[in-house]
Formats: structure tokens, C-alpha cells, sequence
């Protein structure tokens, strides 16, 4: 998927016509300095490419939540645990994020990688738009596309050993989303080809 450059450019000037959110109030000067944007949505519905655009567009870095989930075990909800203590937390509080990448090919933790409270952050991930970030998200867009179109994408992108994998994750994904309402919260819905669906 390769978001239109109309909607990626409304999208660009919507975050940059909101007024930051990070640090949270009490931390220590400058305050509010960091616009927060969060890419949510089912495993291969085009969340990354689009977070990929955006960061290209705001020349900011991109938290990818692949990097944050302990393997398939944990889903979307350990994503989200350890991207509220690792990233936002310590944004909110002033000071950098730091998170450990999951190297999935070797099964364990690797190194340590700093996310700096800079101008912009891109978040992208099953669980990236979860409740925890409302208060300081600018934006939080979800990323759809039909059930049968994503599992042809991810096996392309993942191999076909990884089939009886995706569909636990997707089982587990539609759980979190359901408990979340992700989609009926985001600020604005996207198809599979990076189209507006509803706002």
C-alpha cells in the first residue's frame, strides 16, 4: 500500500496544525514540545508504510511495534504494555524513551534503541493506538483491509511457515481491538489502498 499523496499531505498538515502534547504537564522545561502520531490496525493492512511516509514527511524517527513484542506470544497487549513503560512513560515524564528491539530471528531481546523527545514521533504497531495513548496522541489514524488480502500479504512478507502464527495473532489482534475500540476511536480511518474511509 502506498498512501495517496493527497491524503498523506492532509494527514502532514494535520499533525503539523496540532499543538503538542509531550512532555505531560509537571515535567520539567520545555514543556509540550512533541507531537505524538499513532498508525494502528490489523497485521497487513498497511500501517507500516504509511508510518514510513509519514516519518519521511515529518523527518521524524518511527517506534515500530515489532520491535517491542516478546515474539507471537504476547500480541498486541504486550506491545502496548511495554511501549507505555518504555516509550511513552519517560516522554511524558521529560525525559527520552528507550525500548529494547526483539530480534525474532534469534528469539531474544537485542540492543537498546533511544527515542529522543524530538519536534515529532511516528508509532506504528498492533496496539500502537491503544487507550493509554489518548491523552497525548495528535493523531491516531487505523489502517484496514479485507482479512483474506491481509494474510496474502503478511505469508508474502513472513513465509508460508509462519501461516498457523498469523492467524493466532489475528485472532488475538481482533480481541484487542474489540477491548480497545481502536478503530471507532481513531481520528481518521484508512482503506488498505491508504484511502479515507471515514474521519
Amino acid at each position: 500500500m502506498t498512501v495517496p499523496d493527497g491524503v498523506l499531505t492532509s494527514l502532514v498538515e494535520r499533525v503539523h496544525g496540532s499543538e503538542p502534547r509531550l512532555p505531560g504537564p509537571g515535567a520539567p522545561a520545555p514543556w509540550r514540545t512533541t507531537r505524538l502520531v499513532c498508525v494502528d490496525g490489523p497485521a497487513g493492512s498497511g500501517k507500516t508504510t504509511l508510518a514510513t511516509q509519514l516519518a519521511t514527511r515529518l523527518a521524524c524517527q518511527v517506534v515500530h511495534l515489532d520491535d517491542l513484542y516478546e515474539g507471537w506470544e504476547a500480541g498486541p497487549d504486550g506491545g502496548a504494555r511495554r511501549l507505555a513503560g518504555w516509550v511513552l512513560e519517560p516522554l511524558v515524564e521529560g525525559r527520552p524513551g528507550r525500548y529494547r528491539r526483539y530480534d525474532w530471528y534469534a528469539g531474544r531481546y537485542a540492543e537498546w534503541r533511544d527515542v529522543e523527545p524530538w519536534p515529532f514521533l511516528v508509532v506504528e504497531g498492533c496496539g500502537a493506538a491503544a487507550r493509554q495513548v489518548d491523552p497525548w496522541a495528535v493523531l491516531r489514524v487505523w489502517v484496514e483491509a479485507d482479512d483474506d488480502e491481509r494474510l496474502r500479504r503478511t505469508l508474502e512478507r513472513d513465509g508460508e511457515d509462519a501461516r498457523d502464527h498469523l492467524l493466532r495473532w489475528m485472532a488475538d489482534e481482533a480481541g484487542h481491538y474489540a477491548r480497545e475500540r481502536t478503530r471507532e476511536r481513531a481520528d481518521v480511518r484508512l482503506d488498505g489502498r491508504g484511502n479515507v474511509v471515514g474521519c
